[in-house]
């Protein structure tokens, strides 16, 4: 750990908390697998921290992430679900100087820094978030963007209270001009970690349309679905109220909530939109507070009902108490991989094996 890092300042709210007496799982979450069956009541509460990240400055989102997963903690919660990217930064508006056919040296120099400030998965920074939510109690699942080698990948990491990290998801699909700097993970990152509070999966932003990847999820028995994501159209919402109704699943989604102020000034960093809402894009000028990202946080039951959220009006931790018991009624109405499934008419086959360039034998 570097010498900037204050744990100390990380676990201030919890230690804070009367009800905190400063020991592992304060948070009420354990580590390991062998949880209740399928039909068990349990109660778990989860909370979706909606912040944005700071501009581009790993050191600084890392010391604010620290903050918020004791804050949620001090919330009671026993999962906290963070945005697409928090770590390392989503470079909403800006081109990295592409265009078909070529590229500039001021995007080469933008990806420079971009990549300077992404993060090794598993590496020292996991390590040192997994110290802040071992001492917390708290499960983590928070996106970041990975680095190895020379290649980004849009990651979430899994972070356990008691293991510290145990998994990771790496992007499978980036979405259009995300393709230009992060590259496609695998099968071999598409995980549903077994805890105390539930089956923990997540699919990243667009990634939640993939009905494939969807049904990949629904038959590892995903119960908390966290959708991390960086769409706050109005049209997100309907995707996850019929993910969770899908999957018979709770949907935990998480955005960021930014203004123009948190990202780097211009001329460091621009923004290309569309200005005139006629589609042409170009470069726009914005005031320091407009919002880039208005949020949309939500948790969504198995049943499609909202739970808390959809959250529009700024950075917030937002928290839910879920009933695991609830899963088990709305399968019994739908069960897409169980009593609702065909398989004598369709089979979904899986390739969970990583895709290697270079392989030693």
């Amino acid at each position: 750990m570097g010498e900037s890092y204050d744990m100390e300042r990380a676990i201030m709210a919890v230690d804070s908390n009367p009800n905190s007496d400063g020991e592992l799982g304060g948070g009420g979450g354990g580590g390991g697998g062998g949880g209740g069956g399928v039909g068990d009541t349990r109660q778990v509460v989860v909370a979706v921290v909606q912040a944005a990240s700071v501009g581009f400055d790993t050191e600084a989102t890392l010391q604010k992430a620290e903050q918020l997963i004791a804050d949620a903690a001090r919330a009671s919660a026993q999962l906290v679900v963070f945005p697409e990217a928090f770590i390392g930064g989503y470079p909403r508006g800006t081109s990295f100087g592409v265009v078909v056919g070529n590229r500039s040296a001021q995007g080469r120099e933008e990806f420079r820094k971009y990549h300077a400030g992404a993060i090794e998965v598993p590496g020292p920074v996991t390590d040192r978030l997994a110290l802040v939510a071992m001492k917390v109690g708290i499960f983590v699942v928070m996106g970041v963007i990975e680095r190895e080698g020379g290649t980004l990948y849009c990651t979430v990491i899994f972070l356990d209270p008691m293991k510290g990290y145990v998994s990771k998801h790496r992007k499978l699909m980036p979405t259009a001009a995300e393709r230009f700097i992060w590259g496609f993970g695998d099968g071999s990152t598409m995980p549903v970690v077994d805890t105390p509070i539930g089956k923990i999966g997540t699919a990243i932003c667009w990634e939640n349309r993939m009905p494939l990847f969807r049904m990949s999820m629904y038959a590892k028995g995903v119960e908390i679905y966290c959708a991390p994501t960086a769409d706050s159209r109005d049209t997100w919402l309907s995707t996850i109220r019929h993910i969770a109704m899908e999957g018979g699943c709770f949907v935990v989604s998480s955005n960021q909530f930014c203004r123009r102020k948190d990202y780097p000034p211009p001329p460091d960093y621009t923004f290309v939109a569309s200005a005139s809402g006629s589609g042409e894009m170009e470069v726009v000028e914005l005031e320091p507070d407009d919002v880039v990202c208005r949020g949309g946080s939500a948790i969504i039951a198995p049943s499609g009902e909202i739970i808390a959220g959809p959250n529009y009006d700024g950075e917030a931790i937002i928290t839910a108490t879920i009933d695991l018991g609830d899963i088990v009624k709305a399968k019994f109405d739908f069960d897409v991989v169980g009593h609702y499934a065909r398989p004598d008419v369709f089979q979904l086959q899986v390739k969970e094996t990583p895709n290697t360039v270079v392989r030693f034998v």
